[in-house]
């Protein structure tokens, strides 16, 4: 046999099996493009749901301390007024439940930059409401009186804004107003 006769075959055999590697090669590298990609999608999706769930919680927790530091005020407003004062109190009574049940989910879920703002209006949320029922009940402690309460309720706004702005700058809100 003459190796002419046997080069011709041979190179026909690699040029078949040059192209079906080059084939199964591209096929390969398809589908780890393909998976990549997918993996990135399913990334960003689960960013956005984790974003969504979080803007949630911070529009319930936003959402039930305003109507919490809002019922506080009506209870001072209503104070020495037998006739609305059961109905307010029933509000603060409810407007508090709300605002510690958002405020527990809430604790599993934001950051602690944003969680420790949260805490600390939580906590003075809790003083405020402490005063607001003693003098309801007229039981009044040493510097409980509905001007200090007012004062507090006052401050307590201004906090409320300030951790809305944390809120808004976590969830990439960076254009955020003054939160009012």
């Amino acid at each position: 046999m003459d190796v002419g006769d046997a080069t011709a075959p041979l190179v026909a055999v690699v040029g078949v099996v040059g192209t079906l590697l080059s084939a199964l090669l591209t096929q390969r590298a398809a589908d780890r493009s393909r998976r990549r990609e997918q993996r990135r999608a399913e990334e960003a999706r689960e960013r956005r749901r984790h974003t969504q769930e979080l803007r949630a919680c911070y529009v319930a927790l936003n959402t039930s301390a305003r109507q919490y530091l809002a019922a506080l005020t009506d209870q001072v407003h209503a104070l020495g007024r037998d006739e609305e004062v059961r109905t307010v109190r029933q509000r603060l009574t409810e407007a508090r439940d709300q605002y510690r049940d958002v405020y527990a989910e809430a604790q599993l879920r934001m950051p602690d930059r944003v969680l420790d703002l949260a805490g600390g209006l939580s906590h003075d949320l809790g003083m405020v409401y402490g005063m607001v029922r003693r003098l309801d009940d007229g039981a009044p402690r040493a510097g409980d009186s509905p001007d200090a309460v007012r004062e507090s309720i006052d401050e307590l706004w201004g906090r409320l804004r300030r951790m809305r702005r944390e809120m808004r700058s976590e969830l990439g809100g960076f254009g955020a107003d003054s939160g009012r």
